[in-house]
Parts: structure tokens; sequence; C-alpha cells
């Protein structure tokens, strides 16, 4: 091997990619060259460029070129686990797209194109595992976001345009060096309140959790049901009953 120069990767001629297009769940034609050693982006690929998926992802390339614009009818484009430092403009232009993981790279904010929040229909962006010491403002323009993942970046604080985003139904921000939990926190700041409290349904429990839940339900309406003997007075009549304020400020912890 030459002295400074990388592995060399896998070839990928257009045979092997034609071999490599599978039909997706969602019944549309899906291109995946994950897991195949690939250093550079296969310009072959761009003869194929009709594919509604596109899976680069556990490679080693470390650029993707302006000619990704070609992939007009990409509805899904995972790009996790390679060496990529930056991405370009021209990714902006995939307006169909709704997938987009470009995890576990080398991403920094700086490096993260402008373009991105011109993915009007984005529903699920993952940029976790990279070096990210902040995230654009400008993000708070996919409003339809339902998920996004900020995990192990170098973040300290999310910005209100992310958290507000009105379709946000999930938001990983797991080991961020935020400020001190025990802060007073903002009454806005969404992160902090989904670390401290999980409200779920019935039907999403399994058995033994549900008769657990039920069983201390019964037990506690036993305890509010009691009538006290008129011979003895509450020694604490301003006691609030279990739970009252947390089921007056429901609607408030609830994600958005």
């Amino acid at each position: 091997m030459a002295k400074g120069k990388g592995p060399k990767g896998k070839k990928i001629t257009l045979k092997i990619a034609k071999k490599s297009v599978r039909i997706s769940a969602e019944g549309g034609r899906r291109l995946d060259l994950s897991k195949m050693g690939i250093t550079t982006f296969p310009k072959c690929i761009l003869k194929l460029n009709d594919v509604d998926e596109l899976d680069l992802s556990r490679n080693m390339i470390k650029k993707i070129p302006s000619s990704i614009e070609q992939f007009q009818k990409l509805r899904w484009l995972d790009l996790h686990s390679n060496q990529l430092e930056d991405l370009p403009e021209a990714i902006g232009t995939l307006q169909n797209l709704y997938y987009l993981n470009i995890s576990n790279n080398k991403l920094t904010t700086k490096k993260l194109p402008k373009a991105l929040n011109l993915l009007k229909n984005l529903r699920v962006l993952n940029l976790g595992l990279n070096s990210l010491d902040s995230i654009p403002t400008s993000l708070g323009a996919l409003k339809e976001l339902r998920e996004i993942g900020v995990f192990d970046n170098a973040l300290t604080t999310i910005p209100n345009s992310v958290k507000n985003l009105p379709n946000l139904k999930k938001l990983n921000a797991n080991r961020n060096p935020f400020p001190d939990s025990t802060k007073e926190e903002d009454p806005a700041d969404s992160i902090k309140r989904i670390k401290t409290l999980y409200l779920v349904q019935e039907k999403d429990l399994c058995y033994s959790c549900l008769q657990t839940c039920q069983d201390e339900r019964h037990n506690m309406n036993k305890l509010t049901n009691v009538t006290p003997s008129p011979s003895k007075k509450l020694s604490f009549p301003l006691l609030l009953t279990p739970n009252s304020s947390a089921k007056d400020n429901q609607e408030e912890w609830r994600l958005r």
C-alpha cells in the first residue's frame, strides 16, 4: 500500500449494483450496498437513480458527491457508519426524502449543509454519534419531522425551534454534555421532562406491569374512600391527595 493512502476498498460495478436491488417492505426498489467495504461513492449507481431507497451504510465513504441530486425519487437514504466529514448542499434537492440517517460519521455543525432545512417531507432524521456542538435552529423548518436523534454529540442545548416542532414524537439526545440537571430548568424544556416522566396507555403495558398498576390503584382507592372516624381530626388537613397535582398538570407533561 502506498504511503499516506488509505485502503483501496471494493470496486462496485454496475453489474454488482443491479444485483443488489431488492423490493423494499413498502414495495419500492431498494439498492442495498451496505457493508461492502466501499471507500468512494460508486458513480455507476447514478444509472440506477430511479430507486426509492439507497443504503450505503457501514462502509468507509468519505464524501458524497453533488450528483446525489440525480436520485430525485429517493425517499429513504441511509449513510450511517461511514467516514463522512460533510454533505453536499445538493442533498436539499431530494424533496421526496422522508428518512435520512447520517449517524456515526465525522460531521461537525459547521459542515452540516444549510439545505437540510429544505427537506420539507422529512420525518426521521438521525444525527447521532457525530461531532456536533450545536443544532442549527433552521431545522425548525422541518415541520413534518416525527423523530430526531442527536445522541452522542457535544451538545449543551437543544434549540426551541426543534423542541417545539409540531409533529415531533421522539427526540433522543442521550449522552450529551447538557448543563447540570439539578439547576432550575426552563418550563419549556421538553427534553428534561421526557427524561423524568413517561406516560403510557394501559394497552402498552405487559400483563405483569398492568396487574401491578391495577393493584396499586385498587389499594389507593381503598385509602381515599375510607371515611375518617368522627371522633378524630385529620392530622394533615391541607395534604393533597396522592398524584393530584400530577393529574392536574398531566397535559403540560405530555409530549407534543
